[in-house]
């Protein structure tokens, strides 16, 4: 199998979910620093124009969105699982929640101007003035939280954390972590790292202590890659054969020309030859100049699959 190349920046919540689960499972990963604002080119030569962070990639394959993310690392690596089959439906439901739900509250919670040096390090007024303009974009019309209503909410979510974790239970729904763990845990890391709101979790003893459970996982074994050593493994690989699975619910045969865009924000839709459509992935085959012949992949829970007219 080629190298796991994950593109994304330090303090990227997303990104921090799946390099503890490199860490739990145990996997070495090539890093590849992207930027955390529009425009990525070297990224989106490769995605096609999808801007959310983190982005997987394995020679010319490329992996959108971490749910998909770790379903392809739990192929890669299936023990330690992030599924047991006695919980998998269960660690599933709760990490959408925690990726969506948790996730929008934590950030209306912890951009408050105190934290923000915290989480953006030393900027400039430009650099905050950018930050904001790539982050409007990227919200849309998405309704927003006001910071009362994200401390109120947040407060009773960390309560019903903190009781899923009473008594001697190691973990969120067990003797052993889950999907779950790792999306709730990126919030949490989150919040941690607004240190001047983070008395929050001073209420919820037992989700610190889990936290730091989880931290313990650490990244493993990772090396340095810059932006054109990744194209170029992209260009010189073929991609994987896709899956024998078709599930269709579209009317949209293989090989037509589609467009794949979030559901919820970064509406920003990639284009390409549909060559995946299985009960949980989307894929795409598109060609870069840059990059090559790539097959981009998403989940289809939380993507829009959509026919084109060919040009």
């Amino acid at each position: 199998m080629s190298d796991i190349i994950f593109h994304h920046y330090p303090n990227s919540p997303f990104s921090e979910k799946v390099r503890l689960i490199f860490g739990y499972k145990k996997l070495a990963w090539k890093s590849v620093i992207i930027p955390s604002i529009m425009p990525k080119p070297d990224l989106t030569a490769l995605t096609g124009g999808y801007r959310r962070t983190p982005v997987m990639q394995i020679g010319a394959d490329i992996y959108c969105d971490t749910a998909l993310i770790c379903d392809i690392l739990e192929t890669i690596a299936p023990s330690p699982s992030l599924y047991p089959a006695e919980s998998a439906g269960l660690a599933r439901t709760l990490a959408q929640w925690a990726d969506s739900t948790l996730f929008w509250t934590v950030i209306a919670y912890v951009f408050q101007p105190v934290a923000i040096p915290h989480l953006l390090g030393a900027v400039t007024p430009e650099q905050m003035k950018a930050f904001s303009v790539d982050r409007a974009a990227m919200r849309g019309n998405a309704p927003r939280m006001s910071v009362g209503e994200a401390t109120g909410a947040l407060a009773e979510y960390l309560q019903r954390l903190d009781n899923m974790l009473a008594g001697d239970q190691p973990y969120l729904l067990g003797q052993q972590p889950t999907i779950a763990d790792f999306s709730v845990y990126h919030c949490i890391w989150f919040i941690q790292r607004a240190k001047p709101v983070a008395g929050i979790l001073d209420a919820v003893p037992a989700v610190k202590e889990w936290a730091a459970r989880i931290a313990a996982f650490g990244h493993h074994e990772f090396e340095k890659m810059n932006a054109q050593q990744a194209l170029e493994v992209s260009r010189s690989s073929t991609p994987a054969a896709p899956p024998v699975q078709f599930v269709d619910t579209h009317g949209i045969a293989l090989g037509e020309h589609v467009s794949i865009t979030p559901t919820d924000y970064a509406l920003d839709p990639v284009e390409g030859q549909l060559v995946a459509a299985t009960a949980r992935e989307f894929a795409v085959r598109r060609e870069d100049p840059q990059a090559g012949s790539v097959v981009v992949h998403f989940p289809r829970i939380g993507f829009q699959l959509k026919k084109l007219e060919q040009a």
